[in-house]
């Protein structure tokens, strides 16, 4: 009875000094059934493996020469590179909090197997997931907020030089920037550019 495959085969970075337990890391993951896409030995080689093949997930040791695990996995958070789950042999509750403020979304100590290495992968994907979505709906909240503000500016323009109420200003600026076939916002700017303050 092995453990269960996943559901989602995953692109893997290894990164661990000791090579036997490389080794054992990586018949793991492919007895998971993921894919090894990289193994390094040490963390300035981990960052610049995420960059090259952006993994799905980096699983890395924490002592490790060169850069140890949890500056290398601040790297990857920082690049947005991939997430991160860490392997150690230490339990010490000051590391876990470094581990954490450095972006480690799951943690798994030595001496480990199959069943600790699965779930660690895939709560390390999903929270990553659900950072960027989160990240992603911010900035388009920020830019929709953006849009909307020079939309209000350029109808604010039309209604006081043109004299069209708000609701004529906003259906020219919708009119005019389909036949232009460019965004409402475009237009605004560009409308607040030419009837604003020093405008014509």
């Amino acid at each position: 009875m092995g453990v269960r495959q996943p559901r989602r085969t995953m692109r893997i970075l290894v990164a661990e000094d000791e090579a036997v337990i490389r080794l054992d890391l990586v018949e793991i993951l492919r007895d998971l059934g993921h894919e090894v896409v990289a193994e390094v030995a040490d963390g300035r080689s981990a960052v610049e493996g995420a960059r090259e093949h952006r993994p799905d997930v980096a699983v890395m040791d924490v002592k490790m020469p060169r850069l140890d695990g949890i500056t290398a996995a601040e790297e990857m958070a920082r690049d947005q590179l991939c997430p991160v789950v860490l392997l150690t042999a230490f339990t010490d509750p000051e590391l876990v909090d470094r581990a954490a403020e450095a972006g480690v979304l799951a943690y798994v100590t030595k001496p480990f197997g199959p069943a600790d290495l699965a779930p660690a992968l895939a709560v390390a994907r999903a929270r990553y997931e659900q950072m960027r979505a989160l990240a992603e709906e911010v900035e388009d909240l920020t830019e929709r907020m953006e849009a909307r503000k020079e939309i209000d500016r350029a109808k604010g323009l039309l209604q006081s030089r043109l004299g069209l109420d708000e609701a004529e200003a906003f259906r020219w600026l919708q009119k005019t920037a389909m036949d232009r076939r460019t965004s409402m916002r475009e237009l605004a700017v560009a409308v607040v550019e030419q009837m604003g303050p020093t405008g014509g």
